[in-house]
């Protein structure tokens, strides 16, 4: 069983997904106490150590076979500063790499980065070509994938992933082709960058998973408080475009429950609120600030009706529904879920990809002996 290191570990759901296909975290960091509890609750707290990353050396971590950094996204999110590497969050990608060349011989065979696509042209590249010319450093030749949660579960979610491999002794691709791991983006910062050392792994298509909301969504009783006052629910749809209110009342005439998801926006300097029109949610987020919080609406039979989102929903949509969440806030547990990754999707990676890359110097080590 290949062991792991998990850095910016969260509330575990790199765990939850790596461990399903095979791995066994033995050390996981991260600096927020609430994510903590969650971890704790839910992994225990044997193997994690609660503090800034700053703090942690190359000796504290254990041999493994594979270290994980889905480090902040601040700081290259559109949501965000656009600050990039300069900034003050998503700069701790290089202390994570500071303690990766410290371990020195001990490295682990394999590196998993995970972020925004927004890092894919954060300064026009050079964070990301910065970033991988580390990589390189440290002896790791680098791949680059975008997965979307949408192939797995009803969350339009697209992230950005980097494996980072001491010997990419698998099947690899030729050239870089255009696909829906690898989209034109990825293909162009290949193409740009021949300095670097990269690699293009063989792997799988995807079979998209194509359940929608009705999946995910709690059932509340029509008198159930959660559901917005009278008041509320008439501003909600007076504040809507009419493109979005024909969506609404499309929904609304239908002889059956159906369910959308709405965001807050800002259009023209008026807060309005957008209805989705494909019955999947859009990329949860970390709920902070209004326009990041999502509402569900439930429609249908000449009526209408909205809410905010439940953490338990984040949860499914994140692939961890079994998660224990009681043990912090609502807001606490929804602001965790959105911080976190799609479960399945690093999943899917973890069996297509990392388990053929983790342990090749154990084994190499074994062969000799």
């Amino acid at each position: 069983m290949y062991q792991v290191a998990e850095f910016f570990a969260g509330m575990g759901l790199v765990r939850k997904a790596i461990e399903s296909a095979g791995f066994r975290v033995v050390f996981a960091n991260d600096v927020d106490p609430v994510k903590h509890s969650l971890y704790s609750a839910n992994f225990g707290a044997t193997d994690f150590k609660l503090c800034d990353v700053r703090e942690l050396r190359g000796s504290d971590i254990p041999c493994v076979d594979l270290a994980t950094a889905s480090f902040p996204c601040t700081d290259f999110s559109l949501a965000g500063n656009r600050k990039g590497l300069g900034g003050q969050q998503s700069s701790l990608l290089l202390e994570f790499l500071r303690i990766l060349r410290e371990m020195e011989g001990r490295r682990p065979d394999a590196v998993l980065l995970e972020n925004v696509p927004g890092f894919l042209t954060s300064k026009g590249g050079k964070d990301l070509h910065s970033a991988i010319q580390a990589m390189n450093g440290l002896g790791y030749s680098c791949d680059i994938l975008q997965l979307d949660a949408r192939d797995f579960l009803p969350q339009s979610r697209q992230r950005l992933f980097i494996v980072g491999s001491l010997e990419p002794e698998i099947p690899l691709e030729k050239t870089s082709m255009v696909s829906n791991l690898r989209p034109k983006s990825v293909c162009r910062f290949l193409a740009r960058n021949l300095d670097l050392r990269t690699h293009c792994a063989k792997l799988p298509a995807l079979s998209p998973v194509r359940d929608g909301l009705e999946s995910v969504v709690d059932r509340f009783d029509l008198s159930d408080p959660i559901w917005w006052p009278r008041d509320r629910l008439d501003s909600f749809l007076y504040s809507m475009s009419p493109l979005h209110s024909k969506r609404l009342d499309a929904l609304r005439s239908l002889r059956k429950t159906s369910w959308a998801t709405a965001f807050r926006r800002t259009r023209n300097g008026r807060a309005v609120w957008e209805v989705r029109s494909d019955n999947i949610s859009g990329c949860l987020r970390t709920t902070r600030g209004g326009s990041s919080k999502q509402a569900i609406v439930e429609a249908g039979h000449r009526r209408i009706l909205a809410r905010w989102m439940t953490a338990q929903e984040y949860a499914r949509l994140q692939g961890a529904a079994d998660m224990k969440l009681d043990v912090v806030s609502e807001s606490q547990a929804r602001f965790a879920l959105g911080d976190a990754v799609c479960v399945p999707a690093v999943c899917w990676l973890a069996q297509k990809y990392l388990s053929r890359i983790a342990g090749r110097q154990a084994l190499g080590q074994a062969k000799k002996s």
